[in-house]
């Protein structure tokens, strides 16, 4: 990707890189119409001013820009953990943003980031505005979007396929015999990646011959009250029910509490499956089965193709893409 300059900006303009530069310290300094010419141009561009090096758009920081969707996710404290591990080594910071799922959010994040000149920028999951994608396009820098994969990244991508997960999800809830299902997220309006899992799940669970497959959705958090809830709607929907699977290990362990206090045997009458392996999921009664991402090795992959582009080995053609893959760990809740 090809930086766009303030050189760009001004040929688009028909104005000089003079009035450019004034125009972006001092807006009042500049015509109205030379304003507007310039505005359009910065708008069609992506372009953005380059605060440390005062308009020298080849100057770049020592930071790299991470954007994940909440700070309040366990998921993604590994791999931000292990990036920065990695980058530290070779004297580069993280700058850590959350966008709270919301792309506007993620928009104003990566424009405020590109503003002080990363060396790069990482971002979760591959759905993102139009502004995201033009911000980025323009820049020039390295991105890497990570904890998925499946469509076409940015620049590069680190991660695994949701559907996938969802799929090996309802394989193995079908292989232990259970036939009446509903997989429970939350917030899946907005968490794009949980609802791919979803889509998965429903997917392979009618392959596999189940005719109805509910999936449900709280509209909050993803957090055990919601799956305490989530569970109590499935009961009353799902005639039969006597398989579950997760959006995460917390909406699982909220199922496995309203078991408990319902007198529901897991798994005899209902097996339960997570998604993310948190900390608490081995030792909880009974133990949770989920499925594994693994956060610390998307991290140091992505620290890998970083660090390889600052050091002018950017990877090409199929290296660009890294799966990760995702592990099934079968333990008593199914």
């Amino acid at each position: 990707m090809q930086r766009v300059t303030m050189m760009d900006v001004a040929k688009l303009a028909r104005v000089s890189p003079s009035t450019v530069s004034l125009y972006l310290r001092r807006p009042s300094a500049v015509s109205p119409s030379a304003g507007q010419e310039i505005d359009r141009a910065i708008s069609t561009l992506g372009y953005v001013p380059n605060l440390v090096a005062g308009g020298l758009a080849a100057a770049s920081s020592k930071v790299v820009s991470i954007i994940v969707p909440s700070i309040r996710n366990a998921f993604f404290a590994e791999t931000v953990s292990a990036l920065q591990s990695e980058l530290a080594a070779d004297g580069l910071q993280v700058l850590l943003g959350h966008s709270e799922y919301a792309e506007d959010q993620e928009e104003a994040l990566v424009r405020t980031a590109l503003s002080w000149a990363p060396a790069a920028i990482v971002l979760t999951g591959l759905s993102h505005s139009a502004g995201t994608r033009k911000l980025l396009q323009a820049s020039g820098i390295p991105v890497v979007e990570m904890w998925e994969l499946g469509g076409k990244p940015i620049d590069m991508a680190v991660g695994f396929s949701h559907p996938q997960v969802g799929a090996t999800a309802a394989r193995h809830l079908l292989s232990k015999g259970r036939r009446s299902l509903a997989f429970l997220g939350a917030r899946m309006q907005e968490d794009h990646r949980a609802e791919k899992r979803a889509s998965g799940f429903a997917e392979a669970a009618r392959a596999g011959g189940v005719s109805a497959c509910e999936v449900l959705n709280h509209p909050g958090a993803a957090t055990v009250e919601a799956g305490s809830l989530l569970l109590n709607r499935a009961l009353q929907q799902v005639s039969g029910l006597d398989g579950i699977a997760c959006s995460n290990d917390l909406i699982a362990l909220g199922a496995l509490f309203e078991c408990q206090r319902q007198g529901i045997a897991v798994p005899d009458e209902i097996a339960v499956m997570g998604f993310g392996d948190l900390s608490f999921s081995a030792s909880c009664i009974p133990s949770l089965t989920t499925i594994r991402p693994s956060g610390e090795l998307i991290g140091k992959e992505v620290a890998r193709l970083i660090l390889g582009s600052i050091h002018g080995e950017r990877p090409e053609g199929a290296s660009r893409i890294v799966d990760t893959g995702h592990v099934l760990i079968e333990r008593k809740s199914s």
